[in-house]
């Protein structure tokens, strides 16, 4: 039986050993969730709504533990952590208004009446990555079982603890066995089988775009929908006539969140050159008091990186003589600690400002004008998310139209809402997730006709 143990970040002691399916396991697992959509569909969406909203309930009381799972699992800051157990209870409160508000459409025609079903998939398979294990696995599972489907869900191999709980949590809390699975296992395995297996009517990704590539290659022999969210390296937009000291002192939120193991991370920040060294200076203090520590500590703002391999990886891209312009503080001794790091390279295609390191790494860039930021803010094959940081109001909303992203913030760095939809261009992903119409996603249009006569 293949197993992985999980290893503390912070504390690099082992915990938990997790089985991992087989994939005679995974096809029995989807098999079950066939059966048990079929049941699911055929409710009453009254009572649907009910059972999500109950759901929600069963995640709201167990918050807490979910947070100190996720402390254990991924090193996140407790309180980081409680706002993502949170989120996941919101997000599934927000789609449990669905299932009575999932509208067809009646058309005008001729010789009769026209009309619409939104229908659902099926089976849903959901592979979710290690920085956010909950709060991404809500926006795939919660719309999907609002709009009619059952639910099987891959955690990533290093994080799996919270989503292992919240599959309790849904057995618990009364759903039928079998709609929401989770399936703790290999990627080429598990992850592979839900692309391969054609009860699967669609797979939801998050993670690196060259595996999202994959996935979308395979999902095409069976003419499988997707939805992928992959990967980002956005530009915090920095112009001269912004509040130089806020955009600044809110620029280390905007990247070392989550270790900046984030694919909205703002790990480019584009200043205007006329204000550039004067922005520097606000921006070292600002780095330097990032408080990095113990993630069970309440004050802690930033905790280690998620695996060894992945410190070996952030670590790579900052070499000896790398260019680093100042750097925060980390613990010393055990833990993949990183410190806060930005970097001031004299080429614009560095591997630092082109790669996403996915680590708390910053490369700061002068911009000449608004033609220049943009053009700088589209050069990667990404498209993911940005900030943009002036008090013109017509300039932000240039600027908003001409850089080729898919959530963009003014003023802020604000990516996600679960009320909101979220998603990329170019490369950063395919679809959308969240916001109102994310169901639809999870449904097929039936349209029918009856004749007059």
């Amino acid at each position: 039986m293949v197993s992985y143990t999980i290893i503390n970040p912070a504390t690099e002691e082992a915990g938990e050993t997790i089985e991992h399916l087989s994939l005679e396991q995974t096809d029995e697992a989807i098999d079950l969730a066939k059966r048990a959509q079929k049941e699911w569909a055929a409710r009453n969406p009254a009572d649907r709504a009910a059972a999500l909203r109950l759901f929600a309930d069963a995640v709201d009381g167990d918050i807490e533990n979910l947070a100190q799972l996720e402390v254990r699992n991924s090193g996140h800051p407790i309180g980081q952590a409680r706002w993502e157990a949170e989120h996941v209870r919101n997000v599934l409160e927000y789609y449990s208004a669905t299932p009575e508000r999932l509208f067809g459409k009646q058309i005008p025609v001729a010789g009769g009446i026209d009309f619409t079903f939104q229908e659902p998939l099926g089976v849903v398979g959901v592979i979710t990555p290690w920085n956010f294990p909950m709060t991404i696995a809500s926006w795939g599972f919660a719309p999907a079982l609002a709009a009619g489907n059952a639910v099987v869900l891959k955690p990533a191999e290093w994080t799996p603890l919270t989503s292992i709980r919240l599959g309790e949590l849904a057995l618990q809390s009364g759903l039928p066995e079998g709609l929401f699975q989770v399936l703790p296992g290999q990627g080429s395995v598990v992850g592979e089988r839900f692309v391969t297996n054609p009860t699967v009517r669609k797979v939801v990704f998050t993670g690196s775009t060259a595996v999202g590539k994959r996935i979308m290659a395979g999902a095409a022999d069976q003419i499988k929908r997707v939805t992928l969210e992959l990967g980002g390296k956005s530009a915090n937009i920095v112009f001269a006539d912004a509040d130089l000291e806020k955009a600044a002192a809110s620029a280390p939120y905007g990247v070392f969140e989550n270790a900046g193991q984030d694919c909205c991370a703002r790990s480019r920040i584009l200043v205007q050159r006329s204000v550039y060294d004067k922005f520097m200076e606000y921006l070292e203090p600002a780095v330097k008091g990032v408080k990095v520590g113990n993630p069970l500590d309440e004050a802690t703002e930033m905790g280690p990186l998620v695996h060894k391999k992945h410190f070996d990886s952030v670590s790579s891209y900052v070499p000896s003589d790398a260019p680093v312009a100042f750097r925060g503080s980390a613990p010393e001794g055990a833990g993949y600690w990183f410190a806060p790091t930005v970097l001031t390279p004299d080429s614009r295609n560095h591997i630092s400002a082109t790669d996403e390191i996915f680590g708390p790494v910053v490369t700061v860039l002068p911009f000449d004008d608004d033609a220049d930021a943009m053009e700088l803010a589209n050069a990667t094959e990404y498209g993911l998310s940005g900030s943009i940081w002036t008090r013109d109001v017509g300039r932000a909303l240039r600027i908003s139209r001409g850089v080729e992203s898919g959530n963009l913030s003014v003023n802020s760095h604000s990516s996600v809402r679960y009320n909101t939809p979220f998603g990329g261009f170019k490369q950063s992903g395919l679809g959308r997730e969240l916001g109102p119409d994310a169901a639809l996603a999870f449904t097929e249009t039936k349209n029918v006709f009856i004749p007059a006569d």
